[in-house]
């Protein structure tokens, strides 16, 4: 039996489209915070919120847009985020202070939210159902590398060039990805003949009833996953392993970028259950050896662990809202795993800091690797049982 082809055209140009919005976000989040004490005197706590705001406006426009996404059309959707995208991208060239900056990073949030899941709808209507998985583990990649690329092109830059230029940067990936959008194919999708859909409103209008049990495990892994993104330089000051740390996200994304094609592929043929078990006890190991890194060589071993963990449940957590969803319910599935994902990952730090002047940065990984093993009864609770259940049935 031959294999539906996964990387068409339509695929290639959706991920690469995924790629640049991305590479964009990471590469201004590490730049943003000093850019805005430099040229607008802004206090430390501004500078933050400067930073964060962009990934409020980014569930913001997820909430916006996934109930709407098929009525707007999903070509269109992707248009309309990609062309507000560069627009609000433009805005960091008028500096009328540290107010218009808050307002320009919100506003670019709410159009990333809108374009990402755009494509992340597309992707997953185009993806052949026998290789699902596979398929969105290849996307999710792209997304990975943009985390290592991103904030590796911001801080060069940043030593090296002006802000404008930076910013010059970020409008040409934000045009070009609008331009290549015109050449994918979107199919038709069926609407739904359920009548009472529109009427009033419900929370079943905003998020998907049937993705939101994984995206509640998505939440509690990208919570955990926060805290190293937030605090691993400051960590690793603390045990005077700067250097390391500078390859830490690297090596990270080649784990993943190892391991995703063979997870994604044992999903489509033995479930996520397969993936998920093995990803639970590969971050909290991570986690754990990160918390009692000494040297080098144990800091990035947490780092590979910590890619081969929480890098393949994103993708694979991802999949599973997408399969468990209705075709005409799929932007909305991808809408509620992405909110719950980046309310993860952006209300994380913020929560966990009350927590610092508590703990060492090593006790706090240490706890939250307990965390990420406990989470696995929750998964199981979730979904893990209903899985192995249908799995079951297969045979």
């Amino acid at each position: 039996m031959i294999k539906p082809k996964l990387w068409t055209k339509d695929f290639i140009i959706v991920s690469s489209v995924n790629f640049f919005l991305t590479l964009v976000f990471y590469l201004l989040i590490v730049i943003m915070g000093v850019y805005a004490v430099d040229e607008f005197q802004a206090t430390t706590s501004q500078a933050g919120l400067v930073t964060g705001i962009f990934i409020v406006g980014a569930l913001i426009g997820r909430l916006l847009i996934g109930r709407n996404i098929d009525h707007i059309g999903r070509k269109k959707t992707l248009f309309l985020g990609l062309i507000l995208f560069t627009i609000t991208t433009s805005f960091y060239f008028i500096q009328l202070g540290i107010g218009f900056l808050l307002l320009t990073r919100f506003l670019h949030g709410v159009t990333l939210g809108i374009a990402s899941t755009a494509t992340g709808t597309i992707v997953a209507q185009i993806i052949p159902n026998t290789r699902k998985g596979e398929g969105i583990g290849y996307y999710s990649m792209s997304a990975t590398l943009a985390t290592a690329i991103g904030p590796f092109i911001g801080l060069y830059m940043s030593q090296h060039t002006s802000t404008h230029i930076i910013f010059s940067l970020c409008l040409a990936l934000g045009v070009f990805s609008f331009i290549t959008a015109f050449f994918v194919y979107v199919p038709q999708v069926e609407s739904s003949n359920d009548a009472t859909e529109k009427k009033g409103i419900k929370l079943s209008q905003f998020v998907e009833p049937k993705a939101v049990p994984i995206a509640v495990i998505t939440l509690v892994v990208a919570f955990c996953y926060s805290s190293v993104l937030s605090f691993i330089n400051f960590y690793a000051i603390e045990i005077d392993l700067v250097n390391a740390a500078s390859f830490f996200f690297l090596v990270y994304s080649i784990a993943v970028l190892i391991s995703r094609p063979f997870t994604g592929r044992l999903m489509d043929v033995k479930g996520a259950n397969y993936v998920m078990y093995p990803a639970f006890i590969l971050f909290a190991a991570g986690m754990m050896i990160l918390a009692s890194a000494h040297n080098s060589f144990t800091l990035l071993l947490g780092g590979v662990l910590i890619g081969l963990g929480f890098g393949n449940m994103q993708s694979c957590t991802q999949a599973i809202a997408v399969k468990l969803t209705p075709s005409h319910r799929m932007g909305l599935a991808t809408s509620t795993f992405f909110i719950f994902l980046d309310a993860g990952l952006g209300f994380g730090p913020y929560l966990l800091g009350f927590f610092i002047p508590m703990m060492s940065y090593s006790m706090l990984y240490m706890i939250l690797g307990v965390v990420v093993l406990a989470s696995t009864g929750l998964y199981f609770v979730l979904h893990g049982k209903k899985e192995k259940a249908r799995i079951n049935a297969l045979v």
